[in-house]
């Protein structure tokens, strides 16, 4: 097909679906109508959340899940600032997303008169929180703007990016030229580099693997460099999953003992994707985290090379480009460094450390994942999922992500659910919320409704924020704040048509999960802390 004359919303819709966008995420309003005008035609689906936030939230988790850039379409102004947690969240966890929002028209801007919507600097408001902010003052260099966005959300370090075009801009006529994907090309590791490493490679005795939410799509290629090397595998919250059963597995967080003394015992660790920073590492603050002896990093991140813990060597290079040059430099590599032996004990060690109340957590984790075999469990910030971090082997690569790390948003799990449903619509999909989270974004079930997601909303109710309750109590502060009241969220799914059980004994749990699967759409399961049999360590309070 030849050149063509489009308007410049037309066009946007035609670049997305050059670039394999298939969902995008917003709430449509005058400053957005003509970057609709295409979409009703093309073969892109629109999903409209109950708030901008929740188009952000779903935008992130269906990027999780794809891989694949999630894109938001918000209007200026207001659906623009409603998506900035959203936003920050994504930035903290690498993840790619695509913000494309109007902004007033041209003549208007910078000048303060008071139009619909206007910020003083929309676009500097969002440059902190992004790899890349630009204004379409140009209509003809749409093209060339979207290319460059999709090359920089692809070939590093991933993160949200954001567009915004002028609404005189996006009625004008542009010819449009033939379009395919924008070009990709990750950074990769040099020639040197590589035989550094396959060198060293060679010589330890207690080699160790971390492994990050960067190495992830690199789990078959990593269970190779694992095997030839013997090497226990240390996943953090977001590579939980990449060893699922494997014996070398250490599904436990770098902030415990047992897992810093494995490491700090290894005589070479190599750090793959993996930002290594103190939600992960020092979730406790104590600064305990071992210096190691000989560590390589491998990142995507030049500055994020450059923070962090020092190493013997550091490579910037994509794990996949990395392995894909480093694992033919080992293929006659055969050790046994009794690396099952020390990830046995370092996961049994780690588990031992843990209270009785988490490892009751974890069990019931571990019950979903066993109940629903591939589900992706979808967390947001609450005790369940924080006692999951600490230690838990999530059923599969991608089937273990929350906001109980990096920036921490409170109401991302029910939006990033649906998002992660929508992105693997035949994977059961569970978002495990508190009661207090689940207020933050409670409408969005009427979302899941809208769009048949297949999500169960595991509701963990404790009567409040009772994470920080508990923590104001061990600093010795009277809690105050953290007992706001919840509605009957039975009802609630029933007044959004979603089917839903309040269990009355944990042991019934695996039988609601699979009955529920079972159907289309979402549903809602309610777990008591003091009221469900076998949700609270006996002795303990609330």
């Amino acid at each position: 097909m030849g050149v063509v004359t489009k308007t410049v919303g037309e066009a946007l819709i035609d670049v997305l679906e050059a670039n394999g966008v298939d969902t995008v995420f917003g709430i449509p309003g005058v400053h957005t109508v003509e970057l609709y005008r295409g979409l009703a035609s093309s073969k892109i689906r629109h999903i409209t959340p109950r708030h901008e936030q929740g188009a952000g939230f779903m935008a992130d988790g269906y990027a999780r899940t794809t891989g694949k850039p999630g894109v938001a379409l918000l209007i200026t102004g207001p659906g623009l600032t409603n998506a900035i947690t959203a936003m920050a969240q994504a930035y903290q966890d690498s993840v790619p997303m695509l913000v494309i929002s109007g902004v007033n028209a041209r003549a208007s801007l910078g000048h303060g008169k008071g139009w619909l919507h206007e910020l003083p600097d929309q676009r500097a408001i969002m440059a902190p929180l992004t790899l890349m902010t630009h204004t379409l003052h140009e209509p003809s260099d749409l093209p060339a703007v979207m290319d460059r966005a999709f090359a920089i959300l692809q070939s590093r370090r991933p993160g949200p990016v954001h567009i915004e075009i002028p609404t005189d801009v996006m009625a004008q006529k542009i010819s449009l030229p033939p379009l395919s994907a924008a070009h990709v090309s990750k950074p990769r590791a040099s020639l040197q580099d590589i035989e550094q490493l396959a060198e060293k490679c060679l010589q330890p005795n207690r080699p160790a693997l971390l492994c990050g939410g960067g190495a992830i799509a690199s789990a078959e290629e990593i269970k190779v460099l694992s095997d030839l090397l013997d090497a226990p595998v240390v996943t953090t919250v977001n590579g939980r999953g990449m060893f699922a059963n494997h014996s070398l597995s250490i599904p436990a967080s770098p902030s415990l003992a047992a897992v810093r003394e494995l490491l700090a015992q290894s005589d070479f660790v190599l750090a793959l994707g993996t930002q290594m920073g103190p939600t992960d590492y020092d979730m406790y603050s104590d600064g305990g985290f071992p210096e190691i002896k000989n560590l390589v990093r491998v990142d995507i991140d030049a500055e994020q090379l450059a923070r962090g813990p020092s190493a013997s060597l550091k490579i910037l290079s994509s794990v996949d480009q990395l392995l894909q040059d480093l694992l033919p430099r080992l293929d006659n590599l055969r050790t046994n460094r009794a690396g099952a032996t020390r990830a046995a004990a370092c996961r049994e060690a780690a588990f031992d450390s843990l209270s009785p109340k988490m490892k009751l957590e974890i069990g019931l984790l571990e019950q979903i994942r066993d109940a629903l075999p591939g589900c992706i469990i979808v967390g947001d910030s609450t005790q369940a999922v924080y006692s999951g971090n600490l230690y838990f082997e999530a059923g599969r690569p991608k089937g273990w992500f929350n906001a109980a790390t990096g920036f921490g948003a409170l109401g991302y799990g029910p939006p990033a659910a649906i998002g992660a449903s929508l992105g693997e619509p035949e994977t059961p999909v569970v978002c495990l919320v508190g009661d207090g989270g689940l207020q933050f974004s409670l409408a969005e079930i009427g979302s899941a409704r809208d769009c048949g997601a297949n999500v169960i909303f595991l509701v963990w109710n404790n009567d409040g924020y009772g994470e920080i309750g508990t923590y104001m109590i061990e600093c010795g502060i009277e809690p105050e704040g953290v007992r706001p009241s919840a509605p009957d969220f039975s009802k609630v799914a029933e007044a959004y048509g979603l089917p839903s059980a309040i269990l009355s004994d944990t042991a019934d749990l695996p039988g609601a999960l699979t009955t529920l699967a079972a159907r289309t759409g979402p549903s809602l399961i309610e777990i008591h802390e003091t009221r469900t049999r076998g949700a609270t360590v006996k002795g303990t309070d609330p």
